[in-house]
C-alpha cells in the first residue's frame, strides 16, 4: 500500500505517560471533576466496616434486588449474634447448646434433637470439641412466617446453609435443633468460627443482617410462591388494630413533616388501613387529629408500641404458663416484676416455672408465685446455669444493686489520700494489715471498670489515676452489668411448701415463724397457702416439743433454726457414709474444714457441700455456687452457723 505524505508518521520512543499527566491530574480527579459538573456529588461516606468479611458482595446483591419481588416474597425473621467463646465463654457455648436441647420444644413435647449437614443426630459434645480454641461461634435463629407449612424444617435450614457455603465461599461446621414450643416454629443453628482452611470465620454484618434473610426469604418463596395480594392485604387489615409497633407505624412515622402527617395513599384500601391504624392510635393516646386529616403523633410512639408488645407477649407467656402448671389466677392477678434499686422488700413466693425469653443472648425468665397475692413475672437476665433454681421452690428476688460497693469506697479512699493516685504498693503503705492478694483483688475491679467503661485510666508504670468522678463511672458500671442480671435471687427452700409442713429440718416456714419481720402474707393466692401451711408447721413444732402455745401466745425453742438443721446433716451424714463409704464428721461452727469439693447434696435445710477430708471423712458445709466450678478442686474456709467463706486451691489470703 501506497502511502501519501499527509498519512506519514515518525514514532517517538519513550516513556508512556497517561493522556491526564499533560494537565498534571490524575485519571481519579478527572472522573470526580467531570461528575462535579454533571451534577453529581462524591460525598464521603462514614466507614462502618459492615462490608469486611465473607460475603460482603452477596449481601449487597442481595440487599438491592427489585423492590416489588421484595414485597412479594415470604417472610423471615433471622436473629444473628456472634458470641465469643475463648476463655470462659466454651462454658457459656455449652450451657446454650444444653439449653436448645432442652425437653417441650418438639411438636410432641420431647426435647429436642441436635442435627447437622449430613446427620439427623449430631454428636453436640463433638461439635465443641472440634471448637475448642475458636475465638467466636456464631448464632441465628430462623423463623419462617409460614415455618408452620413444613412438616419438617430440616431440609429447610440445610438448603439455608448451603446457600451460605456458596455466599462464603468456605464449607461450614454446624448443628442446629428445631423448636415447636411457641406459636411460630425456628430453628437455632449455631456456626462454628473457623473456615474450611482452618481460619478465623469474618463473615461481613452486611450479610448477617440483610444477606442470609434474603437468601431464606427466596427459598420459602420458592416453597409456597409470592405473597398473593389477599395475603398481604389480611396482614395489614391485622396491623391496623395491634397494639405493638407495626409497619404501618413505620409508614406514618415517615411521612411527618414537623410533627404534622396527613396520610396520604395511592389507593382508597391503603388510605383506609393508614386512616384506621391513627384512629386506633388516637385511643390509645399515641395520636391527635388536630384538624380533618391532619394528625400529630406521640414523639415516644414507637418505644411505648415496642413496650406494649413485649407486655403483651409477656402476659401471653404467663397466661400459658399458669395454664400449663395448673395454677389458677385472674389476669388482674398477674403482674410484671420491676427492678426499683433500693427497694424495702424482696419478692418472695413459689417459683411456678423458669423459662428462656430471649433465645439467641440466653435471658431468661422466672414466674412466681407470690406472697403478696400476685403472680410475677421477673427477667433474671443472663442466669447462671449451676443456680439450682427449683420448679416448687422458695425464693426472693431483689434488685441488683448499682451503689458502689466496699471494694470502690476503698479506692476512692486511698487516692483520695494519695493524690488520686492507687495501685498495689500505695493500698499496702495505707493500709499494712492488707495483703497482696487482697490488693490485687482491687486492681482486678479497675480493669473491669476500664475495658467496660473506658473511664478509668492506668499510667505505663501500672498506677491508676482515679478521678473525682469515680462514684459516677462506678455507677455506669454497675447499671451496665444490671441490664444483664437485673436481679438477685436468694433460694430460701428447694422443697415445696406442702412438704415443708412436716420436715424434720430447717425449713423456710420455720424461719418465717420464728422472723423478726415475717414476709407479709396476703388473703389471695400463694399468701393464702403459705398462712394455711404456716399454721400447720406450728402444729408439728408442738407435737415435737420444740415449741408451745400459751394463752395464744406461741413460744419456740432456742436456737431452733440450728436444732432442725443438725438433725437434717445428721440424718443425710449418716445415709451418705453407706454410699460414700467414708466416715461422716460434723463440722462445728468456728472449726477450719480442709478437703476436696465432690459434689452437691439438697436437704429440707438447703444445698450443702460434701467435703473429703485428708483423713479420708467427709463433712457437709452450706454450699455456695462458686464451688460448682470447681468440683474436684481442695477448698478451705471457716464453718459459720448459716454459711461459710471459701478458698479455692492451694492458695493464701482472703475467702470467697
Amino acid at each position: 500500500m501506497i502511502m501519501s505524505k499527509d498519512d506519514e508518521c515518525e514514532p517517538k520512543l519513550g516513556k508512556i505517560r497517561s493522556g491526564g499527566a499533560r494537565r498534571g491530574k490524575s485519571y481519579l480527579k478527572r472522573v470526580l471533576r467531570a461528575a462535579a459538573l454533571a451534577g453529581v456529588r462524591a460525598g464521603k461516606r462514614k466507614f462502618t466496616g459492615s462490608r469486611i468479611g465473607r460475603g460482603a458482595g452477596a449481601g449487597s446483591v442481595l440487599a438491592a434486588r427489585d423492590h416489588h419481588a421484595a414485597f412479594r416474597s415470604r417472610r423471615v425473621i433471622i436473629k444473628s449474634r456472634i458470641v465469643k467463646i475463648r476463655g470462659k465463654g466454651s462454658d457459656a457455648a455449652r450451657v446454650h447448646l444444653r439449653y436448645i436441647q432442652r425437653d417441650g420444644v418438639t411438636r410432641d413435647g420431647a426435647a429436642g434433637k441436635l442435627y447437622g449437614k449430613d446427620q439427623d443426630e449430631a454428636d453436640g459434645s463433638a461439635f465443641l470439641k472440634r471448637g475448642e480454641g475458636d475465638r467466636h461461634q456464631f448464632r441465628f435463629i430462623v423463623s419462617p412466617e409460614d415455618g408452620d407449612r413444613y412438616e419438617d424444617l430440616k431440609p429447610f435450614v440445610r438448603r439455608i446453609m448451603s446457600r451460605m457455603e456458596e455466599d462464603l465461599g468456605t464449607k461450614l461446621d454446624w448443628v442446629a435443633v428445631d423448636h415447636f414450643n411457641t406459636g411460630h416454629p425456628h430453628t437455632h443453628v449455631i456456626l462454628a468460627g473457623r473456615d474450611d482452611r482452618g481460619k478465623d470465620l469474618i463473615i461481613a454484618r452486611h450479610y448477617l443482617s440483610q444477606g442470609m434473610r434474603e437468601r431464606a426469604c427466596e427459598l420459602v418463596t420458592f416453597d409456597f410462591g409470592p405473597r398473593s395480594d389477599a395475603d398481604i392485604e389480611n396482614k395489614l387489615r391485622q396491623e391496623v388494630s395491634q397494639e405493638r409497633f407495626t409497619s404501618l407505624d413505620r409508614r406514618l412515622l415517615k411521612g411527618l413533616e414537623s410533627g404534622v402527617i396527613q396520610p396520604r395513599a395511592q389507593s382508597a384500601f391503603q388510605q383506609s388501613l393508614l386512616t384506621g391504624r391513627l384512629q386506633k392510635l388516637d385511643r390509645l393516646g399515641l395520636a391527635t387529629e388536630l384538624a380533618p386529616g391532619t394528625w400529630s403523633l406521640s414523639p415516644d410512639l414507637e418505644a411505648h408500641l415496642r413496650d406494649m408488645g413485649l407486655r403483651g407477649d409477656i402476659i401471653n407467656t404467663m397466661r400459658r404458663e399458669l395454664a400449663e402448671k395448673r395454677v389458677t389466677r385472674a389476669p388482674s392477678e398477674y403482674a410484671i416484676y420491676t427492678p426499683t434499686d433500693g427497694a424495702v422488700r424482696p419478692l418472695v413466693g413459689k417459683v411456678v416455672t423458669r423459662g428462656l425469653s430471649d433465645e439467641i443472648n440466653d435471658r431468661h425468665y422466672l414466674i412466681i408465685d407470690c406472697t403478696d397475692g400476685y403472680s410475677h413475672y421477673v427477667d433474671i437476665g443472663v442466669a447462671d446455669d449451676t443456680l439450682p433454681i427449683r420448679e416448687g421452690g422458695i425464693v426472693s428476688v431483689t434488685p441488683t444493686s448499682i451503689a458502689p460497693k466496699p471494694v470502690d469506697r476503698t479506692i476512692m479512699e486511698i487516692a483520695a489520700a494519695n493524690g488520686g493516685r492507687y495501685d498495689p504498693d500505695i493500698h499496702l503503705r495505707h493500709d499494712p494489715s492488707a495483703t497482696a492478694d487482697f490488693a490485687a483483688t482491687h486492681v482486678r475491679r479497675l480493669e473491669a471498670i476500664r475495658r467496660a467503661t473506658g473511664k478509668v485510666e492506668r499510667t505505663n508504670e501500672g498506677t491508676w489515676m482515679i478521678a473525682p468522678d469515680h462514684p459516677e463511672t462506678v455507677e455506669a458500671f454497675e447499671r451496665q452489668r444490671a441490664r444483664q442480671t437485673p436481679v438477685v435471687i436468694q433460694i430460701l427452700s428447694q422443697v415445696p411448701l406442702e412438704r415443708q409442713v412436716g420436715a424434720d429440718g430447717a425449713t423456710w416456714l420455720d424461719a418465717e415463724l420464728v422472723s423478726a419481720m415475717p414476709t407479709p402474707l396476703r388473703e389471695s393466692g400463694f399468701g393464702t397457702e403459705a398462712k394455711a401451711a404456716l399454721d400447720r408447721r406450728r402444729q408439728w413444732l408442738i407435737a415435737q416439743e420444740l415449741a408451745r402455745e400459751e394463752e395464744g401466745r406461741m413460744t419456740y425453742r432456742a436456737n431452733l433454726l440450728g436444732i432442725l438443721r443438725r438433725r437434717d446433716v445428721l440424718r443425710a451424714g449418716a445415709q451418705l457414709s453407706k454410699e460414700l463409704d467414708l466416715n461422716f464428721a460434723e463440722a462445728r461452727p468456728g472449726q477450719r474444714v480442709t478437703g476436696t469439693y465432690r459434689k452437691p447434696v439438697d436437704l429440707v435445710s438447703g444445698r450443702f457441700a460434701v467435703i473429703e477430708t485428708p483423713s479420708r471423712e467427709f463433712t457437709l458445709v452450706p454450699w455456695r455456687p462458686v464451688l460448682e466450678r470447681n468440683v474436684g478442686k481442695s477448698v478451705a474456709g471457716i464453718a459459720r452457723e448459716e454459711g461459710i467463706s471459701w478458698t479455692i486451691g492451694r492458695q493464701r489470703g482472703r475467702g470467697l
